[in-house]
């Protein structure tokens, strides 16, 4: 074996490949290779989400397809796991020894207006793929915001500010490229490989092989009624009880979500935000923009938000509905999930969110994403359908800036979470886990059912289990009844 992997998966100590095996790879594909000790490499394992940066023994940058096919043919000449980064968005579990595939590079677009698709390469991100589909008025299914990487977010379900009116990102799947964990490439779509597109649609995030490519469905959608009303933190427990009977009554032209939010005091944050606490209801109504703002007027008759930024915009300019950071950060997310929003989970969520007097905010924010519509309904015979029938979708975002904080952050997310139990399904949306939280909740994303067909999918594909650092693919126990 020419590489040294017996270093603890979550040590300090990083493998250092010999210069000749490095040499041989590089002399193979397009696209860089690092290794530990080479400039270049810390760029290259550091992604979007700062925390818990693995040390890969290598590093690869493929400039194309085939460069992929040969960095997986080359981990299994070396006897190596294989993780996979776009974006660096909800990373997969510590990667330290591994070869990492840095797909940044792949990152074409193309639009068939006739046909309302696009073919996107492993390393777009939604920014390009909004943009080219919007000169058609078409958009894609993308998130809360388009610094994320499509590919990526797709694999894991994909919920967006079109989700109750057209889906998950998954559903809008029409094919895939897809390089195995025997380094062969192959199509797959619903007539080639059926039942590996099955799983690769909510299963297959960093689990099943590299997708380089996939074809997607585009969408009418030029002009939203979208955007934020701010109120005060305060208010937020009666705003909670109040967005828990609205939201059900809506159409699924709209896709809205109530947020807890604690803004930094950072100079970048407008000054009317700056350092303060709000509860936010936001959304995106994908109808007629009139009838968008008469759902909306009814909170404002309810009571007069401090801050109204709801309104008729281009859906290019969607990223100002969630107003996430663009820049790199030391983020800790996790999740859970309701049928129902009793007033326990009210009070739990209000606490939990907002701090103390005279104490700073261990959370940023607490997001409740109202479900159904489309999600649902494509649910049953999704890879992911078990969290996919249930109304409420809980994220909690924390900032780690001081790392002495990251154990009383990882705490505050840890009570919060055991406090909400009792009112939860059980069931985990994993593209809002990252790391070992995704690892260790995997069972409750997938139905028996549904799980059993993935761990086969997984063994037939990869039963070395080279690609052990995203979605965790394996069978429940025999006597395990169904969600």
């Amino acid at each position: 074996m020419s590489l040294d992997t017996t270093a603890p998966a979550h040590s300090d100590l990083t493998v250092r490949p010999r210069a000749s095996v490095l040499a041989t790879l590089r002399d193979t594909i397009a696209g860089e290779v690092f290794g530990p000790d080479d400039a270049g490499y810390d760029a290259a394992r550091i992604g979007f989400s700062l925390l818990g940066a693995s040390r890969p023994a290598v590093i690869t940058m493929p400039a194309n397809a085939f460069d992929v096919v040969e960095a997986v043919r080359f981990a299994i000449a070396e006897d190596l796991r294989v993780a996979i980064m776009a974006t660096g968005h909800g990373p997969g579990t510590n990667s330290d020894g591994a070869l990492l595939i840095n797909t940044s590079r792949l990152d074409g677009v193309a639009v068939n207006a006739q046909q309302r698709t696009a073919r996107i390469g492993a390393g777009t991100t939604w920014g390009p793929v909004l943009a080219a589909a919007a000169e058609h008025g078409l958009a894609p299914l993308l998130g809360s915001t388009t610094g994320v990487g499509a590919v990526g977010y797709t694999l894991g379900g994909g919920f967006g500010w079109l989700g109750r009116r057209f889906g998950l990102s998954a559903d809008a799947v029409r094919s895939f490229e897809l390089v195995t964990a025997a380094g062969d490439p192959i199509h797959v779509s619903a007539t080639s490989h059926p039942e590996i597109f099955w799983a690769l649609r909510g299963g297959g995030t960093g689990s099943l092989g590299v997708v380089t490519e996939m074809e997607i469905d585009l969408f009418e959608v030029s002009t939203v009624y979208a955007g934020n009303l701010f109120y005060p933190a305060e208010d937020a427990p009666e705003v909670l009880r109040k967005f828990r009977e609205w939201a059900p009554r809506q159409s699924d032209e709209l896709t809205s979500s109530i947020t807890l939010m604690n803004f930094p005091p950072f100079d970048e944050v407008p000054e009317p935000m700056r350092g303060r606490s709000f509860v936010l209801v936001r959304g995106c109504w994908c109808g007629d923009p009139a009838a968008g703002a008469a759902v909306i007027d009814e909170w404002r008759r309810w009571k007069q938000p401090a801050i109204d930024m709801w309104g008729e915009m281009p859906f290019a300019a969607v990223d100002a509905v969630s107003m996430d950071p663009t820049d790199p950060v030391p983020a800790m997310v996790t999740t859970e999930s309701f049928d129902d929003l009793p007033d326990e989970v009210v009070e739990i969520l209000t606490e939990s969110v907002y701090p103390a007097p005279g104490a700073p905010p261990l959370l940023m924010f607490g997001e409740i994403r109202h479900a159904g519509g489309a999600i649902a309904a494509a649910g049953a015979e999704a890879a992911n359908g078990r969290a996919r029938g249930d109304r409420f979708l809980l994220e909690f975002v924390a900032m780690v800036g001081d790392p002495h904080a990251g154990l009383a952050v990882e705490s505050a997310l840890q009570v919060a979470r055991a406090r909400l139990a009792p009112y939860t399904t059980g069931n985990t949306y994993l593209n809002f886990t990252e790391g070992d939280d995704r690892a260790g909740r995997s069972g409750q994303a997938f139905s028996p059912s549904a799980a059993r067909r993935l761990a086969a999918v997984k063994q037939n594909l990869d039963p070395d289990n080279r690609f052990r650092h995203g979605f965790e693919l394996r069978a429940p126990h025999q006597n395990q009844p169904e969600a």
